[in-house]
């Protein structure tokens, strides 16, 4: 590859590593009102699309329900969206959910996710954090929606598990290893 073919593609990078990462900036534009009404949506439709879903909700000691969350890349891929967690069926704190990505990826996705935390330890160290990254201070179990395993299975296999669903768009694939929730006040 010659100098300037180098150059082009670092451009080309550095191009689309910014415009991935820009709307990470506007991840908390949402009022505390708006995140509440888009989280009763997601989970109406989490009951609907996955099977078992009533019974995870009934195991589960806290609920994160990430509403919308939209992936964008061109070779750099940026994921966020903000959402509320829940104890005993209210809102009690709001999250928001970011990761990034480098690769051979491109396009656009939208998806809803649910994450179950089925242990109080679980639980305790999520909210404990000052921002808790998949990875780094969890296992979690990724579920397929249409897989139906018992919640028992779910907790022998890992404290947290992990829904998306909902998707929209063409992207490949969600990795959790390195998506990063942070709390955050929103708007009243």
């Amino acid at each position: 590859m010659n100098i300037s073919y180098q150059r082009a593609f670092t451009r080309m990078l550095v191009v689309s590593f910014s415009l991935v990462m820009c709307p990470f900036a506007t991840v908390q534009a949402a009022t505390a009102a708006e995140i509440d009404a888009e989280v009763a949506t997601a989970l109406t439709q989490f009951r609907k699309d996955v099977a078992n879903a009533d019974e995870y909700l009934k195991e589960a000691k806290g609920v994160l329900v990430i509403p919308n969350v939209k992936k964008v890349g061109f070779v750099v891929a940026g994921q966020w969206g903000t959402g509320a967690l829940r104890i005993g069926g209210s809102n009690v704190d709001y999250y928001t959910m970011k990761a990034g990505s480098a690769g051979f990826q491109a396009g656009y996705q939208k998806a809803n996710f649910v994450f179950i935390f089925f242990t109080d330890d679980s639980l305790n160290k999520f909210r404990a954090g000052e921002g808790w990254t998949v990875g780094a201070e969890a296992g979690l179990t990724l579920v397929e929606v249409g897989a139906g395993a018992s919640a028992d299975t779910l907790k022998s296999q890992n404290a947290v598990a992990g829904f998306a669903f909902g998707k929209e768009g063409l992207m490949a694939g969600w990795s959790a290893k390195g998506t990063k929730f942070s709390r955050i006040t929103p708007d009243k």
